[in-house]
């Protein structure tokens, strides 16, 4: 049963049209995806779905009672209002019998006689409606789901909150409601990754109700949705699955569109040809072929899907590029890491993770220098270029254009052996003359990410430090970053929650764990089976061993000859396949690639997971016979 219809939608701003015949349902209990690029309507069709913005066409239809709820970007709470109250708000019914009882047992120290008992029978009402509405465990509820979103203090003034937080307790106020539909618009965005992850599993096995997700986290769309809504042109295409079973999806129909129109074109060209013949007869079925020939001609083409450039001025790196040892940073009296060693070489894409509050945005300022570390010392080369992009884009002048923000007083920008125009620099990020001649402060989320990067990499740099990159970018966007820093010849240091950007990009993981940073190599799949692996390890150990075996060893037995030989070839097999495991994941994070070889992309899907699969057992198998060599050694 449907929870809410849009057919034939269509919404226009001026004469920009944002939706022009777009029809989606919602069912009830499903589990729904929404991607498309910034600016394609996914916002407004959401706001329209939850009744806050009305269309200029079309039909919505709800089921009848059905409660829908919309998570904003950037919600309005009331000053003054603790972050538990604003929580329980969502619970209109609830709050109102709880005012209910409040208000009456405030007269029951004064009421006598007949008013006593008519309080006292109130009273009893309204605690009975409390029970039935959930009863006094909501509140442990609310204190709960706000605990988890990183809210510690329930009784803080909402007021009094940054950005990030006060959207933190506007989802707990959706979670706790329950509604029938719960549309969330960029629900990761100010969550660390312990708190996507909660999410994750909250949607998946507390939540009842239908979900829609509007947002570019890849592995949440990938766990969470059994569908995929790609919004675009005006239009809604559905897809059955998660994200990559949409990217596969996605790539067949863009492969049969391209067949369809390279079809149309050879048949007006055949026909073109018939018609300069100028055929004598001008019977009935010869005016019906050049009907047929002005049909194909009048039909419009699919524009092209516009995907950003992302490339930077590139600027020469010394040997030494970063260096910190013994440093420490803090917040006030607050020290946030202690003894933080870090040695950076050139090519390494370091992930930073880590609790929100933990420091990492703060441990960034101190690698630029804005901030100085409250002991040891940070190094950064003589040679090092730094572009730094802060979580707030605080670069960015609200009131100036794109044009002014990006390009100032420069006269071309350099991307590697290229002199570009500024103009033509500006539309590899999507910016035409209009755009460019735009104020930031009227753009969207997406918009103003794409104007910080461009601004950040027009000057020459070396070392990339970036604090959340992917807040906002739509998923092509994202894909576009990937590349940019995969062939990077530079360095990168990003603080991300996104799961799926750390996955493609990082060589080494530094995680934030208690006070200290502990750095983990490999992408972030190692860096959480390695840490997982060390904890069961440590509570599965007898208390006095000071330093587990993280790894089960076999009993020792010396190798064969023809073990031997496994174990000398084994690294170059595994360094091979990890070589074409990178290639198709290049591949596959190229939005060309589903353009151009759109037909291919399930081929290579496969031959990836097939390649990871293989580098396993190889690393596994490896790891088994090194462990029985040295154990043969030592004994």
């Amino acid at each position: 049963m449907p929870v809410v219809s849009a057919t034939e939608i269509s919404r226009h701003y001026g004469v920009h049209r944002i939706l022009d015949g777009a029809s989606v349902t919602i069912q009830r209990g499903e589990r729904v995806g929404m991607v498309g690029a910034n600016g394609a309507g996914k916002s407004t069709l959401s706001r329209i779905l939850a009744g806050l913005e009305t269309p200029d066409s079309g039909s919505l239809t709800r089921r009848r009672d059905a409660s829908i709820l919309y998570l904003e970007q950037s919600p309005q709470l009331p000053d003054g209002t603790s972050a538990r109250d604003v929580a329980l708000g969502g619970l209109t019914e609830w709050c109102a019998a709880r005012r209910r009882f409040d208000e009456v047992s405030e007269t029951l120290a004064e009421a006598q006689g007949d008013a006593l008992r008519a309080a006292t029978e109130a009273q009893a009402a309204a605690a009975d409606d409390l029970e039935r509405l959930g009863g006094w465990e909501l509140l442990h509820r609310a204190d709960s789901i706000l605990g988890h979103l990183g809210i510690a203090d329930a009784q803080r003034d909402v007021g009094k909150m940054s950005g990030g937080e006060q959207r933190r307790v506007a989802l707990a106020r959706l979670l706790i409601a329950r509604p029938d539909l719960a549309i969330l618009d960029e629900p990761t965005n100010h969550l660390d990754v312990a708190t996507v992850e909660w999410l994750e599993r909250h949607l998946l096995e507390d939540f009842e109700g239908a979900v829609l997700l509007v947002t570019h986290d890849r592995y949440l769309l990938d766990r969470v949705a059994d569908r995929t809504l790609e919004v675009g042109r005006g239009k809604v295409v559905s897809y059955a699955g998660g994200y990559e079973t949409y990217l596969q999806a996605r790539a067949e129909r863009l492969a049969h569109e391209e067949r369809t129109e390279r079809n149309r074109q050879n048949f007006l060209r055949s026909e073109l040809e018939w018609l300069r013949r100028q055929p004598k007869a001008r019977t009935g079925k010869s005016k019906a072929r050049v009907q047929r020939v002005l049909d194909a001609a009048s039909q419009e083409r699919a524009p092209e899907e516009r995907v950003a450039q992302i490339a930077a001025a590139e600027a020469r790196s010394g040997k030494t590029i970063l260096e910190v040892e013994g440093a420490a940073i803090a917040a006030g009296d607050r020290v946030l890491a202690h003894s933080i060693d870090l040695f950076v070489t050139q090519g390494e894409r370091i992930g930073v993770v880590g609790p929100n509050g933990c420091g990492k945005s703060t441990f960034l300022r101190c690698l630029v220098g804005e901030i100085e570390p409250t002991a040891g010392r940070v190094t950064r080369g003589a040679n090092t270029r730094i572009a730094y992009l802060d979580q707030a884009r605080s670069a960015l002048d609200d009131e100036a254009t794109v044009f002014e923000n990006v390009i100032g007083d420069l006269a071309t920008v350099r991307i590697g052996a290229t002199d570009l125009t500024p103009r033509s620099y500006l539309e590899r990020f999507l910016f035409d003359d209009a755009g460019q001649r735009s104020k930031v402060a009227t753009l969207s989320g997406g918009e103003r990410a794409r104007v910080a990067l461009a601004a950040l990499l027009a000057q020459p740099a070396n070392l990339m430090i970036l604090d959340e990159p992917t807040n906002d970018l739509d998923i092509a966007t994202l894909g576009a970053l990937e590349s940019f820093l995969l062939e990077l010849g530079g360095t990168a240091i990003v603080v991300t929650h996104d799961r799926y950007f750390l996955d493609r990009i990082a060589t080494s993981i530094l995680a934030f764990e208690d006070d200290r940073l502990q750095r983990f190599h490999g992408a972030y799949s190692a860096y959480l089976a390695e840490s997982a692996l060390a904890k069961d390890t440590v509570s599965a150990a007898p208390a006095e061993v000071a330093k587990p075996s993280r790894t089960k060893v076999p009993a020792p037995g010396k190798l064969s000859y023809r073990e031997q030989r496994e174990l000398e070839s084994l690294p170059d097999e595994i360094e091979s396949i990890e070589a074409r495991v990178a290639e198709l994941e290049k591949a596959l994070a190229d939005p060309a690639t589903y353009a151009e070889r759109g037909a291919e992309v399930p081929g290579l899907v496969e031959q990836l997971e097939g390649g990871k699969a293989e580098a396993e057992r190889l690393l596994a198998r490896w790891e088994e016979l090194e462990i029985r060599r040295e154990s043969s050694v030592r004994s």
